[in-house]
């Protein structure tokens, strides 16, 4: 355990941002957390996982702890069931493909989001309809008051669209140290239907997909889609699809006849935020060192060199914007620091 001083976050947040940490340690076993976490003259602390879902507009002035605590472990396997738990510094990404390598099934749809294992129930990660809460066992978190793990069930987490407790009653209160997952064996649940899964397996000439070349179609669709992090600084979708309810999705409609929507609940939708800043104009513009992707207006990209206060306040122009045009808040998803 080394404690360095006056640390650049440049390569610790996907969006590339140059900040730098006042302190910075970077942790890989569950003791040498509990341990930097007593040091007392360190009065303020920020964890840090994979950097993914984070903006970073100003220096930090605390000791940063990165969780970088590896590991993966089978549980249980039986009944088509096999529970498996991965420890919090283990790269989402990477785990997926290890998942599909022994044929365990569910977090296909789930490949190539950015982050890590220990962030991704807080924000309750999900792509192309499937969500981290579909597959989640229960998490093991450390209470940052008592330094006591605590299990959190299912339950427990009460889990929403891009959120959980994690992000409410018990925000700033824990550390996710591992997570367990159930996954299938065999005869696994495959779907193809949402967005463009389906066409993206004809492309590849798939007749019978298989779990694996799921997360091979998903893995083209966001390549073609989304920047690579290592290439362009990003955190994936900056902002959350709006839910509205259905009376203003038809009052939109007069408006804009072509506008997509998702069924939610039987009172409300799930409208494409990508779709309506992409509509008010904003997709693929620039703005010196930063803007909008050309391929996808959910994310906003530094080119290089681009401080974390102009991408804030280029998502403030695109949210004013989109509630004048289309009287809908969006919110973003990424946590602003």
């Amino acid at each position: 355990m080394h404690i360095q001083d006056n640390i650049s976050l440049k390569d610790y947040n996907t969006f590339g941002i140059d900040v730098t940490a006042k302190h910075f340690v970077s942790v890989s076993a569950l003791d040498e957390l509990i341990a930097v976490l007593k040091l007392d003259q360190y009065q303020n602390k920020l964890i840090l996982g994979g950097g993914s879902n984070m903006l970073l507009t100003k220096p930090v002035d605390a000791l940063v702890i990165h969780i970088n605590i590896k590991g993966k472990s089978v549980l249980s396997n039986q009944n088509n069931s096999v529970l498996i738990k991965a420890q919090a510094g283990e790269n989402w990404h990477e785990f997926v493909l290890w998942t599909l390598e022994h044929n365990y099934g569910g977090l296909e749809n789930m490949s190539l989001i950015p982050g890590n294992v220990g962030t991704a129930p807080i924000q309750n990660i999900g792509a192309y309809g499937v969500e981290l809460k579909d597959h989640f066992v229960s998490c093991q978190a450390l209470n940052l008051e008592t330094l006591e793990l605590e299990t959190f069930t299912k339950h427990n987490c009460q889990f929403g669209y891009r959120n959980s407790i994690f992000k409410h009653g018990a925000k700033g209160k824990y550390i996710i140290v591992s997570v367990v997952f159930e996954l299938t064996t065999t005869n696994h649940v495959l779907r193809t239907n949402y967005g463009a899964i389906t066409s993206q397996l004809e492309a590849m000439h798939v007749v019978t997909p298989t779990i694996q070349t799921i997360s091979q179609a998903v893995i083209a669709i966001r390549e073609s889609k989304l920047p690579n992090p290592k290439e362009i600084g990003n955190s994936g979708s900056f902002f959350k699809n709006p839910v509205i309810l259905n009376s203003e999705f038809e009052l939109l409609k007069q408006n804009f006849p072509n506008i997509p929507s998702y069924p939610v609940s039987e009172t409300e939708v799930k409208i494409p935020a990508g779709w309506l800043i992409e509509t008010a104009g904003f997709k693929g513009k620039t703005f010196g060192n930063y803007g909008v992707h050309k391929n996808q207006a959910l994310v906003l990209v530094n080119y290089g060199g681009a401080k974390g206060q102009d991408i804030l306040e280029l998502s403030q122009l695109i949210q004013k914007t989109i509630y004048r045009i289309f009287n809908i808040s969006i919110e973003a998803e990424v946590n602003i620091l």
